[in-house]
């Protein structure tokens, strides 16, 4: 792949893929396909500081997602942080927005600083930041639509959303805006480290960690999770239809 159109056919693919296999990987690609198709959207309308180098950015950041994917379907190696997501969503023990959190913790905390340093090789990291950020809050917006919506998709976590306020996030021990900060302290990490294989296996390492804790969150917690996703949709091509049409 070498542009972001190139990219949004791949993203239909799997999508595609995911609904006939019953995957519930597709609930994350669905809403990565979203924050591409907006960054395809701003880079037309010149949002961003540099538009082409974020096609560029836009790129090698999809293609870290995409071939775990195409790796994962042949049995070939990948990311542990990825192995989590992809293991869990085998299982109807979790919530739709965990699975959406698994996805974005892997894609966010690992590939997207890796993505920003290739495309910025040779040249100082510093220029891409305000980018970088700007994907984030891209993603941030998105995000909190599809937690407005799982309303229908979860009736009991929709009776929650307006008491949650943001916690929802804390509850699951995980937050986007703590996401963003240390996926940037990692990109300048392993922007300037010699051995950027160690760099990128150690965090790897804390990066699964995360998602195991996203997954665990404690007794209560888990207590309280395996009842609200009593209530929610079992039909993954139900939930994947809903996702879509937001």
């Amino acid at each position: 792949m070498k542009t972001i159109d190139e990219v949004l056919v791949k993203l239909d693919s799997i999508i595609k893929d995911c609904y006939q296999n019953n995957s519930r990987v597709g609930f994350f690609a669905i809403l990565y396909r979203k924050v591409t198709q907006r960054v395809k959207e701003g880079i037309l309308a010149k949002e961003f500081e540099d538009n082409e180098r974020m096609e560029v950015l836009d790129v090698l950041f999809a293609k870290r997602f995409t071939e775990a994917y195409d790796s994962w379907q042949s049995e070939g190696e990948f990311t542990d942080s990825w192995k989590a997501a992809f293991g869990a969503s085998a299982k109807q023990d979790y919530l739709t927005l965990q699975h959406l959190f698994l996805g974005i913790n892997a894609h966010i905390n690992l590939d997207l600083g890796i993505a920003a340093s290739e495309t910025m090789e040779g040249k100082s990291l510093q220029p891409i930041q305000g980018d970088f950020n700007k994907i984030n809050e891209v993603l941030s917006e998105l995000v909190d639509g599809v937690k407005e919506d799982l309303g229908t998709i979860s009736p009991l976590f929709g009776l929650l959303i307006p008491l949650a306020k943001g916690k929802d996030e804390m509850l699951l021990n995980f937050s986007i805006q703590i996401a963003r900060d240390g996926a940037w302290e990692f990109a300048e990490q392993y922007h300037v480290a010699a051995n950027k294989e160690k760099e990128i296996l150690e965090r790897d390492q804390k990066i699964k960690s995360l998602a195991e804790k996203l997954l665990n969150p404690g007794q209560l917690l888990s207590f309280l999770i395996k009842v609200v996703r009593w209530f929610e949709w079992k039909s993954v091509k139900k939930v994947m239809d809903e996702l879509k049409a937001k």
